[in-house]
Order: C-alpha cells, then sequence, then structure tokens
C-alpha cells in the first residue's frame, strides 16, 4: 500500500489530501472519500486504507480547507460541547451550495488527473455532513460519477428549503446507497422518511437502510459511538456498490 499526502490546488485555496494505492505501478479505479467534521486524522486515514486494500486508488481530502489544515479541531470533539458547535460552525460557514458545488468538481479533477486512476467513472463516498456532499458530487458530475454513498449523512433533506440535497436528484445517474444512523438529530426518522420517498420518486438505482442500534458517527473508528459489528456491515455495503459499479472498467 502506497500513501501520498498533497496538497490539491481548490477553489478558495489548497487543501491537504491523501492517496492510497495498492501499488504505485498499477491503475485502479478511483473513489473519492470525503470524511466526516474532523477532516482528515488517523481514523479516517485508516478507513481509505481498508478501501484502497480493495483494489481502489482512494483519495481522501479536507473539505473544511477554507478554514483550516488538519488537525481541524485542536481539542476532543464532545457531541453538543460549546466550544464544539463552535468549532463546528467555523469549519461549515464559509461552505455554500456555491462553494460547495465547485469543490467537487475540482476534487473529482484532480481524482481523476492522478497517474494511478482510470480514466473511467469514479466512486465516491460520505461520512456525516459529507454524506449530502457525495450526493452532489454525484449530481454535479453524472458523467463521472458511477456510484455513491452517504453513512450517516446529515440534512440530506429539509423540508422547504430550496438548497435541500434531496432536490439534486434528478441531475444524478449514479447508483446510491444511503446507511442511515438511529436517533439522528441530523437526520430524523421523519427526515429519513421524506427523503426515502423522493428517492423513490426519483427512480434510479439506490438502497436506503437504516442501521437497528448505531448512532450517529457509527462507522468511525475514533468515535465514542463506533459500532464495529455494524461499521463490517457498511464497509461491506460499500465495496459491493463499488464492486457492482467499477469493477467493470
Amino acid at each position: 500500500m502506497t500513501e501520498h499526502d498533497l496538497q490539491l490546488p481548490m477553489p478558495g485555496g489548497l487543501a491537504d489530501a491523501v492517496l492510497f494505492t495498492p501499488d504505485a505501478s498499477q491503475t485502479y479505479p478511483g473513489i473519492l472519500h470525503l470524511p466526516d467534521i474532523g477532516s482528515v486524522r488517523e481514523a479516517h486515514r485508516a478507513m481509505a486504507r481498508r478501501l484502497a486494500a480493495e483494489g481502489y486508488a482512494v483519495l481522501l481530502v479536507n473539505p473544511f480547507y477554507r478554514t483550516s489544515r488538519p488537525p481541524v479541531f485542536s481539542f476532543p470533539r464532545i457531541p453538543g460541547e460549546e466550544r464544539t458547535l463552535q468549532r463546528m460552525a467555523e469549519l461549515t460557514a464559509p461552505l455554500t451550495p456555491e462553494a460547495l458545488q465547485a469543490d467537487v468538481v475540482t476534487y473529482v479533477d484532480h481524482l481523476l488527473a492522478r497517474p494511478s486512476v482510470h480514466p473511467g467513472p469514479v466512486g465516491v463516498v460520505g461520512y456525516c455532513f459529507c454524506g449530502a456532499l457525495s450526493l452532489r458530487t454525484a449530481a454535479t458530475r453524472p458523467q463521472q460519477v458511477a456510484a455513491a454513498a452517504s453513512f450517516h449523512g446529515g440534512v440530506l433533506y429539509k423540508r422547504d428549503d430550496p438548497s435541500s440535497p434531496h432536490l439534486l436528484l434528478p441531475l444524478v445517474t449514479a447508483r446510491l446507497y444511503f446507511g442511515h444512523a438511529t436517533e439522528d438529530k441530523s437526520m430524523p426518522a421523519e427526515a429519513i422518511e421524506r427523503f426515502n420517498q423522493s428517492l423513490a420518486d426519483w427512480g434510479g438505482a439506490y438502497e436506503s437502510e437504516t442501521y437497528a442500534g448505531a448512532r450517529h458517527g457509527w462507522t468511525v473508528p475514533d468515535n465514542p459511538v463506533f459500532n464495529q459489528p455494524q461499521a463490517d456491515r457498511a464497509f461491506q455495503k460499500l465495496t459491493e456498490l463499488f464492486a457492482a459499479t467499477l469493477r467493470s472498467l
């Protein structure tokens, strides 16, 4: 396994990133890995590394580069704590729909420009805040993105909000997968139900399910709510998605 730390020129500055490849002398289907609010750190490096070992070139990026280089938190993240909430607001404030639109285009371009990446379609996976960014990537680059996944993605459905991610579905041609958490304040049961109806109305290929007993952030090893059995199941669903859509390259 090779790991290359990079700094990517982006619309709002330079973004730290890491490219994982099983063998630098070979080419592989490309996957964009969008982390949770904690951004690039060992937990997500390990997740990207595990995915790359399945036979992919995986680009892990720092979506919060406009505010900070990693580590984006200088203190332990505690859900609900005032300074944690304040820091989260600082990290996400510059990420307007327009900024995110520009970023996802550039991320895909950077991924496809790497010599170890096949020139064909790519996959994308996003966690927590970046679950919606995974969907936006598929909508913005439908010709390049063959599959997109979201795990415990927040605010995928915002009622009566013209910027709601679910409104991007008509632009998507990729196969989609959504793994939801239970009792998730950022994506409660009612929002999941409405989002699932939007998926059904969209009519594309998708799967959307709630993981029993798995709380928001359950897939990430350094989260207090990490759930190993359900994280392994999520990884299996992710690899099945990419095997079905990217392995023909």
